[in-house]
């Protein structure tokens, strides 16, 4: 892909910036079913504030004190709200960002708690709260004072409405912050008496944040007061706890508007987010325009459902799908890199927060399908933090590696797109997918010599998962050598890719810890949740051999004791003197929904030629696991791998092994959906002899020819058509029939 195609594509995005989005004009209005509540309670960790799809700017209501469940800022039983900051992350276990922090006030309260650091507060009540795509509202009670939010791609935009006071104040405050994070250096300079700018550089998850800003009022301020770590002093200033206090009269009814540009590389670019992506105050414009950016990526697939509540849980599942990775650079490519410098991204967007210890498994594949445009500056943001790190991203944020989780997962997602034909350097992505796979950190010096992670006296060793996961991906690197040619690679990558079977006992049949000796360390009790696997237990972790399902069952027993154990991870529940873990949620058994390792494992039996019960599980997963409440979700939503699983499943597919290509044949949800498969193609996924009671699945045809096996590959859905479920209410007309489900394991495009 040449330079001009990217000057070009830069070009398209900027006119629609300036004169509009073209908005689907067939169907209904999809954003109507978006409920940006549905994680805000329980261990969903989402936020409910006003943000564009894969955009910077996050700009939500902080309820100002810390805590597990305040993650994201927001946590939907609370009852006050502290002020609404810039930046937020979705879904995650980890409290960062919180960048800049406005809240208004008045004369008409001046209650202050220790909680939120004395800050001012007011309280909320959420029948006088709304939230949707782009857009959020809510009432502050104590103050009287209407607080309404949306954004474009870098620009956050506040509309609030007062009542009459004389002592009106809009405070901003850089040395806020909450749980993780922390501020290291403030600035704040008045430019004028309609704007301010500054930055907030902090550490937290990320050690080395930096976020300038620059803030325009769309009326004067009277006067204004600063502040540094509690004293008052003259602007400019500069300090860890820096604030501005800016005094207003207001008449009742009055509105301000307040337009805050975002950069990471500088006052310049946080100018230019301001300069190109508004022109003016118009808030309801920007509300409606950001309406419309959704409206659009939503109608990619459309769905045919009479039940209200399943179409709200679908389409909130595709926003939050589009929450992360979230764009990092400026208008003219610069961001803050992986080393610290500033850097230029020139042809593509630079996308960084890549949870892709979560995200690898659904939610990059699910991208490859609907989010085609995007998906090689995902790629090309991944090489750019290698050519600055000389190592792939493990989970990044803000430009930083925060090596977080373990695996090195960058290297799927990139095999996965190469094999499915996205633009980027070839060369250069082998190269570094091969040098992840070679460093000496992480225990990855030590997997390569011993074939497999010793037990040390970390406190997360997560020993047998990282051997397992590293294994995994190796397998992703010998596929990706194999086909450029390197022979010697593919060898070495491929018996690399068989280390997993290195911790498997045969006497216990589980897979278990060793000794640095090589000796499997006893007592070992599968169900219990040890440091040696990686936030699951023995029973979760299993099955994570993705890239041999076949060798697994061989080592198991064959396929009546593997179809034995499977069973007895779906029935062997909890007992109530277990000890679970905060992240050990959604149980079904051992199966816990709620994180990421389970996540295939019910699409298993297909290849035990079981799909009957592949089509139950993923059926009662989609009705019992997801909910249209805010304490929808049953476990973290962690940066859209929850909600592309969702998608997956109520699609009818999902990729077992997300790197090959492929993709298991599970049961839709819905009656009917059009997926929008790129270059103006749609898949059509319907259900035939629709009904409550037909809960299997007696034959798949696609493009009216019926299909032999229980699978269908990329190069399928792509090509468009229609993938029709015949649906039956006898489990085994699903079954009795070889559908060749282990030839998945054999192919590779």
């Amino acid at each position: 892909m040449n330079r001009y195609f990217f000057i070009a594509i830069f070009l398209l995005a900027f006119s629609s910036c300036k004169e509009g989005v073209e908005e689907p004009t067939n169907g209904e209005n999809l954003t109507q079913y978006v409920n940006p509540f549905i994680g805000t309670d329980g261990p969903g960790n989402t936020y409910p504030g006003a943000t564009t799809p894969y955009g910077m700017v996050q700009l939500s209501p902080d309820i100002g004190t810390p805590g597990w469940d305040r993650i994201a800022g927001y946590y939907y039983p609370d009852t006050i709200i502290s002020g609404f900051s810039h930046t937020h992350l979705t879904g995650t276990g980890a409290g960062d960002l919180y960048d800049i922090l406005v809240m208004p006030s008045n004369s008409k309260s001046n209650k202050r708690i220790k909680e939120n650091g004395y800050r001012p507060y007011s309280t909320f009540s959420h029948d006088k709260e709304k939230a949707s795509p782009g857009y959020y509202s809510v009432d502050l009670l104590d103050f009287d004072i209407k607080a309404e939010m949306t954004a474009t791609r870098r620009v956050g935009i506040h509309r609030y409405t007062f009542p009459q006071d004389d002592s009106t104040k809009i405070h901003i405050d850089l040395g806020y912050a909450l749980n993780w994070d922390k501020p290291t250096d403030t600035y704040l300079e008045v430019v004028n008496d309609t704007f301010i700018r500054g930055y907030r550089m902090s550490t937290g998850w990320a050690k080395d944040q930096r976020l300038y800003f620059s803030m325009h009022f769309s009326r004067p301020f009277k006067s204004y007061v600063v502040y540094n770590d509690g004293q008052v002093v003259d602007a400019p200033v500069q300090g860890v706890n820096t604030k501005i206090e800016l005094n207003y009269s207001m008449l009742k009814g009055e509105r301000l508007i307040i337009k805050t540009g975002l950069s990471t590389a500088g006052f310049e670019g946080a100018d230019a987010a301001v300069a190109e992506e508004t022109q003016g105050f118009g808030f309801e414009r920007y509300k409606e325009k950001a309406r419309k950016v959704w409206e659009k990526e939503l109608s990619k697939i459309r769905i045919k459902s009479r039940d209200t509540d399943k179409k709200r849980i679908f389409y909130t599942m595709m926003y939050q799908s589009m929450l992360a990775p979230t764009l990092l650079s400026d208008l003219d490519g610069k961001y803050k890199g992986a080393n610290d410098t500033i850097g230029v991204a020139k042809g593509f967007d630079r996308y960084d927060t890549f949870s892709l210890w979560d995200t690898f498994r659904a939610a990059h594949p699910l991208f490859t399908i609907i989010q085609q445009e995007k998906v090689p500056d995902m790629v090309q943001s991944m090489l750019a933090h290698y050519k600055e790190t000389g190592i792939l991203p493990v989970w990044s944020m803000q430009g930083n590696e925060t090596n977080m989780m373990i695996g090195y997962h960058a290297v799927p997602v990139i095999v996965d797109a190469y094999f499915k034909g996205f633009a980027f350097d070839r060369e250069l992505a082998y190269k570094a997918c091969k040098e992840s796979a070679m460093v000496n950190g992480r225990q990855i010096d030590v997997y390569r010599e011993k074939g497999f992670i010793p037990v040390d006296d970390a406190h997360e060793n997560w020993s047998v998962s990282k051997t397992m996961e590293y294994a995994y991906d190796d397998w992703c690197i010998a596929m990706f050598a194999k086909d450029l040619g390197y022979e010697k690679d593919y060898k070495e990558f491929l018996r690399r890719s068989e280390n997993w079977k290195n911790l498997y006992n045969e006497k216990t049949s589980w897979l278990q810890p060793k000794s640095g000796s090589g000796k499997f360390i006893t007592p070992f009790v599968p169900k219990e949740y040890s440091p040696y696997f990686c936030e699951s237990n023995a029973w979760q972790y299993y099955w994570f051999v993705p890239q041999d399902i076949e060798g697994l069952i061989a080592k198991t027993g064959g396929q009546e004791r593997f179809n034995q154990k499977l069973d007895s991870m779906f029935t062997y529940a909890p007992q109530p003197g277990d000890k679970l873990p905060i992240f050990s949620t959604g149980m079904i058994g051992q199966y816990a929904h709620g994180n990421e390792p389970s996540h295939h494992v019910a699409y298993l039996y297909n290849y035990l030629d079981q799909p009957s019960k592949t089509q139950s599980l993923v059926r009662q997963i989609l009705e019992e696991q997801y909910a249209n409440t805010p304490n929808g979700h049953c476990g973290n939503e962690d940066c859209g791998q929850m909600s592309s699983w969702y998608i997956f499943g109520a699609l009818g597919f999902y990729p077992v092994n997300p790197a090959q290509g492929v993709y298991d044949l599970g049961i839709p949800l819905f009656e009917e959906a059009e997926v929008s498969v790129g270059k103006g193609k749609t898949l059509r996924v319907i259900q035939k002899n629709y009904s409550k009671a037909n809960k299997y699945v007696e034959y798949v045809t696609l493009n009216g020819v019926t299909l032999d096996r229980n699978f269908i590959t990329h190069k399928e859905v792509t090509a468009g058509g229609e993938l029709v479920y015949v649906m039956t209410d006898d489990p085994k007309k699903a079954d009795g029939k070889k559908l060749n489900s282990p030839e998945v394991n054999k192919i590779y495009r």
